[in-house]
């Protein structure tokens, strides 16, 4: 099936580009999200005759998206999920749960506009596509921890940090204080 693309797509062609595709895919996603037109003569006139306007509402809401993505250059939000001792969570994280945490943090992101290449189920910090507008995208980070505490340590080491090496921090704050007693007693 031929359409007549009303807007950028992407990995299938610009406006106004005249693209054959599968016509499962027209019917169920490029005609009713409004992002192509049939290519018959009627609609190739109409596109014609339509074709500044589209442009100019296309080049607004560009300079829309590419404003806010100016506002969020680096970044990086907290979600917050139970995980095994492995560091393997009990599920995954949604398109929603990111967008809902960058609302939370001041940002007006739709969760339609979050693209998770791949499924994130593990605790650490993945980098995920967010797409403004057709031609604007840009990168946020999210990091998933258990807690608060465990994320600003994701943060600060760049990477998972697993229940062994939470351990690990808790033992070093509890075991700093009785060294300083051993060496105390060994002086007098």
């Amino acid at each position: 099936m031929e359409v007549i693309l009303l807007e950028r797509v992407e990995k299938l062609g610009q406006m106004g580009q005249v693209v054959k595709v599968r016509p499962g895919f027209a019917r169920n996603y490029l005609l009713p999200q409004k992002k192509a037109l049939r290519a018959t003569k009627a609609n190739m006139a109409f596109f014609d005759k339509q074709k500044a306007h589209l442009e100019a509402v296309n080049l607004e809401r560009r300079k829309d998206a590419e404003q806010v993505a100016s506002q969020m250059t680096d970044v990086t939000v907290v979600v917050i999920r139970q995980a095994g001792e492995t560091g393997v969570l009990y599920g995954s994280v949604t398109t929603r749960d990111v967008a809902d945490a960058l609302t939370a943090a001041g940002y007006k992101v739709d969760r339609k506009q979050v693209a998770i290449e791949s499924p994130i189920k593990t605790l650490g910090l993945f980098k995920v596509r967010l797409v403004l507008h057709p031609e604007v995208t840009i990168a946020v980070t999210v990091n998933v921890a258990r807690s608060q505490e465990e994320a600003e340590l994701q943060a600060q080491r760049g990477g998972m940090v697993t229940a062994a090496d939470l351990r690990d921090e808790e033992e070093d704050e509890y075991e700093a204080p009785e060294a300083v007693e051993a060496e105390d007693s060994e002086q007098a």
